[in-house]
C-alpha cells in the first residue's frame, strides 16, 4: 500500500510512501489514507496519529499532476471532493493528528498538513500552494484553512503568487507550530503525540471538537464553495495553458480566458 502504517506504543505513524514521485497524492493514495484511518478508528489502543512522508525530500509534493493533466471539470470536481473528504476526516478524527513535515509540502500536500491538528516542520521543510501557476486554485481546503491558521493577507500572498515559504517563515506566520532538525523531526512528533496519548481520550476528543467548532465559522460552506470553484478552473483556457507549460518546462502565457 502507498501509505505505511506503524504503531509506536499508542501512536500510529502513517507514512506516505511514494518517494520516487515525492510522495505525490493520487486517488489511490487518498483511498490508502482512508483505509489507514479506518484501522486507526478500529483500534482503541491508538490515541494519537503522526502523518509524514517517506524519504528526505518531501512530506508530499501534492496532488498527482499526471492524474489531473487531462481532467474535465466534472472529473476535477470529483477529485477535489475526494481530497476534501480525506482532509476533513483528518480534521474531525477523534484522535490528535500531527503532521511531521519533512520536506516539500506543496499544493495538496500543504492542504493535508493544514487539516492536521498541529504541524511540526524540519528545518528543510518548504510550504507552497502553487496552483495559480497552473491556472487553478487550491482545491483541498487551502483557501479556507490557511487564512484561519495565519492571516488573510499571508494566505493571499501565498496563494496569489504560489511562492515557497521556508520553515522559519512558516513558524513565524503560524503555519508551522515548531521547527526541528531534519533528523530529529519524526522523533519529536512521535514524542509529542505520545504525550497526548497519555491523556484521557474522551477529554481529548471532546476538546478537539469544541476547538474546531470555535475556529471554523462557516468552514463547511467555504469548503463547498472552494471545491465548486476549483472545478470551474478546469473549463478555462488558462488552466490548459498552465498544465501544458508545466509539462513542456516553459513559462505559461495566461490570457484570462
Amino acid at each position: 500500500m502507498s501509505v505505511d502504517f506503524e504503531k509506536q506504543g499508542r501512536v500510529a505513524v502513517l507514512t506516505l510512501n511514494r518517494p520516487d514521485v515525492l510522495n505525490a497524492v493520487s486517488a489511490e493514495v487518498l483511498d490508502a489514507i482512508d483505509a489507514r484511518l479506518d484501522a486507526v478508528e478500529a483500534d482503541a489502543d491508538i490515541r494519537a496519529v503522526v502523518v509524514t512522508g517517506a524519504g528526505e525530500k518531501a512530506f508530499t509534493a501534492g496532488a498527482d499532476l499526471e492524474y489531473m493533466r487531462d481532467a474535465t471539470p466534472l472529473e476535477a470536481q470529483a477529485f477535489a471532493r475526494r481530497g476534501h473528504d480525506v482532509c476533513r476526516r483528518l480534521e474531525l478524527l477523534s484522535r490528535p493528528v500531527i503532521a511531521a513535515v519533512n520536506g516539500y509540502a506543496l499544493g495538496g500536500g500543504c492542504e493535508l498538513a493544514l487539516a492536521c491538528d498541529m504541524r511540526l516542520a524540519s528545518d528543510s521543510a518548504r510550504f507552497a500552494l502553487p496552483e495559480v501557476k497552473l491556472g487553478m486554485l487550491p482545491g483541498w481546503g487551502g483557501t479556507q484553512r490557511l487564512p484561519l491558521l495565519t492571516s488573510p493577507a499571508f494566505a493571499k500572498g501565498m496563494i496569489f503568487t504560489g511562492r515557497m515559504v521556508k520553515a522559519d517563515e512558516a513558524a513565524a506566520a503560524g503555519l508551522a507550530d515548531a521547527v526541528h532538525p531534519a533528523d530529529e523531526l519524526l522523533g519529536a512528533a512521535v514524542e509529542l503525540a505520545a504525550g497526548m496519548a497519555e491523556m484521557p481520550p474522551r477529554s481529548i476528543a471532546m476538546s478537539k471538537a469544541l476547538i474546531n467548532a470555535a475556529t471554523e465559522g462557516d468552514l463547511p460552506g467555504g469548503l463547498d464553495r472552494e471545491r465548486e470553484t476549483f472545478a470551474l478552473t478546469f473549463a478555462t483556457e488558462d488552466r490548459v495553458e498552465g498544465f501544458a507549460a508545466f509539462f513542456d518546462k516553459r513559462d505559461p502565457e495566461f490570457t484570462g480566458r
